[in-house]
């Protein structure tokens, strides 16, 4: 378990954050271009703390209505597949065994949260469009259904296929008993024509306020008179942990002031007491060899590098993510790629479990004589 002093997050209040008193209904990059300093590249100490080299971004992160974004995704180089030598030994301690995959299924299937006012885990999951939150909810469900399914509908096109809030249960392979799993998926950030998620609608989503099945609309937020708006969440309409989800192909071709917008959301959901872990996916599309053996993902040097890139846009230690390989045209599962799915998960409710840490009330067993008057 990572230290405590991992999760203290900062943020300059120069760098165009969204204010507490003002919280912004625009989706991210509505409101007007500013010079945004940018995390484009760096590099991060044990502690978690990013030092980077930034540079002056005039461009709006996502589009305001009615903009292309073609010309900002193309201004910076694309990640190669070419050879890159490998490891001999994996930079992480994985067992890629069958036995491996039945012990990682007993420990998530098992899992209970560490709250007796909670049954079930919501993990919410955030990141750009074609990021691969879709296909990840149905990656874990095939894992434990025991054949491919496409539970979470996921859309090809440049926007958001996800539209509205959708809470699945891990359900075992007769699709009973679900484990104390909630995947939580919503559309993605910076769609552009005013189609992104806003940062008041993100934080109403972890506060617990939006109801399942909640259509998001920039110019309709989240409001106590939303139909089914929850005015007095309790701890199991929140969010337990979130998860940013990068898609590892697009890492050096995200907008540069995707880091900023991170950032700005990773200030506000600390400050909610809740933890934050990322998973890098696609990672069959940059790494050749991983495309052939998913065992090959803790030997290859390119991938262990595209984390470090995408530790830095995140403003996050390596330490808190993890890569993985969503099944899409597989019609049989791998078991190589159901350990990493698995182990993503683990990884996941570990941090949860933090938070249910946090919200328990310490008792310190003292007792207090009673006094006569």
């Amino acid at each position: 378990m990572e230290e405590r002093n991992k999760y203290t997050f900062g943020l300059s209040s120069s760098s165009g954050g969204f204010s507490f008193g003002n919280v912004s209904t625009r989706p991210f990059g509505g409101s007007v271009a500013q010079p945004a300093t940018s995390t484009t590249a760096g590099t991060i100490d044990d502690l978690g703390t990013v030092t980077t080299v930034t540079s002056a971004e005039t461009k709006s992160l996502f589009a305001l209505p009615g903009r292309d974004l073609s010309g900002v995704f193309s201004n910076r180089k694309k990640t190669s597949k070419s050879a890159r030598p490998e490891l001999k030994s994996q930079w992480r301690d994985v067992k890629w065994t069958e036995e491996q995959k039945t012990s990682l299924m007993k420990t998530v299937s098992s899992y209970k949260p560490s709250c007796e006012e909670v049954t079930q885990a919501r993990i919410l999951l955030l990141g750009p469009v074609s990021s691969g939150k879709s296909s990840f909810i149905s990656s874990v469900q095939s894992v434990f259904s025991g054949r491919v399914t496409n539970r979470a509908m996921v859309g090809s096109s440049s926007t958001s296929f996800t539209k509205k809030l959708q809470s699945f249960k891990i359900r075992d392979q007769k699709g009973e008993d679900p484990n104390g799993l909630v995947l939580c998926d919503v559309m993605g950030l910076g769609d552009g024509e005013m189609t992104g998620l806003t940062l008041h609608d993100i934080l109403s989503v972890i506060k617990g306020h939006v109801p399942e099945g909640h259509k998001f609309s920039p110019d309709q937020p989240v409001r106590s008179e939303t139909v089914g708006y929850v005015k007095r969440p309790s701890l199991k309409d929140k969010i337990h942990c979130v998860a940013f989800v990068l898609n590892a192909s697009k890492v050096l071709t995200y907008p540069t002031g995707l880091s900023t917008t991170f950032q700005q959301l990773r200030e506000h959901i600390s400050d909610l007491g809740v933890h934050q872990v990322a998973l890098l996916t696609h990672i069959d599309q940059i790494c050749k060899d991983t495309a052939k053996d998913v065992s090959q993902v803790y030997k290859s040097l390119l991938i262990q590098e595209t984390m470090k890139k995408a530790g830095a846009l995140l403003g996050m230690s390596t330490s808190y993510i993890v890569p993985v390989k969503n099944y899409s045209s597989e019609l049989d599962l791998d078991v190589n790629t159901d350990v990493l799915l698995l182990s993503a998960v683990d990884h996941i409710l570990q941090y949860a479990d933090l938070y249910f840490q946090d919200s328990t009330p310490q008792h310190t067993g003292l007792k207090l004589d009673k006094i006569e008057v």
